[in-house]
């Protein structure tokens, strides 16, 4: 049974295409000499093993389907950023009240305002984490969703090529590689070819007078 995983996220891991091996029973006892035992079978000749790298990342970032959801995803991130330099430029006009004004206003004054510059330092390190995290998490489903497909164009692809193993480069480890072993680009064509990106909305049909 071969079995493909692929990780869920963008730290990338390690492909693995295993074949999973029943253990045989133990042998019987030996039978009377007068009984005749079968020919010890011819072992299986196995072949050379047939290996092609796969940078995964690219392919994930690379493929139409990719391109689409992650540029969604930086969509997201620009407007959160445009919400956090409104709410720090809110902080430090706050804050340059309290220094500029701070010797001039009654003590309550200076404690209220002090207290609203705390609340907001609050909110703005409470909604840089909340972002943050929501980020992460789109960015995990992209992944996530984007891998999920790719194990079936990989386990394709590796039939079609009589490929033994499909392993992810990984230029931490790896300090060099016949580039003809990848399959990257082939990865991602045939990626786009079984999960073409959906087709933009067609405008609606006017209405008839």
């Amino acid at each position: 049974m071969h079995r493909t995983m692929i990780p869920g996220l963008l730290a990338i891991g390690v492909l693995a295409t295993g074949l999973a091996m029943a253990q045989a029973p133990a042998a019987p006892p030996q039978a009377p000499a007068a009984q005749p035992q079968a020919a010890p079978a011819t072992p299986a000749v196995i072949g050379p093993a047939k290996i092609a790298w796969l940078n995964l990342e690219q392919a994930i970032l690379s493929c139409e389907e990719g391109k689409l959801q992650f540029a969604e995803v930086q969509r997201f991130v620009d407007k959160k950023n445009q919400e956090l330099e409104a709410l720090r430029k809110e902080t430090d006009a706050l804050k340059n009240q309290l220094q500029v004004q701070g010797s001039k206003l009654t003590d309550e004054a200076r404690d209220d305002l002090e207290s609203q510059i705390e609340a907001k330092d609050t909110l703005l390190q409470r909604f840089q984490q909340d972002t943050q995290k929501e980020i992460d998490g789109r960015r995990i489903r992209v992944t996530n969703l984007i891998g999920r497909k790719l194990v079936q164009v990989l386990d394709k692809l590796a039939k079609e090529k009589g490929l033994t193993a499909i392993l992810y480069f990984n230029p931490q480890r790896d300090a060099w590689m016949d580039t003809s072993l990848f399959i990257t680009e082939e990865v991602v064509k045939a990626y786009n070819q079984a999960y073409p990106p959906a087709a933009a909305a067609k405008p609606a049909p006017a209405k008839k007078p």
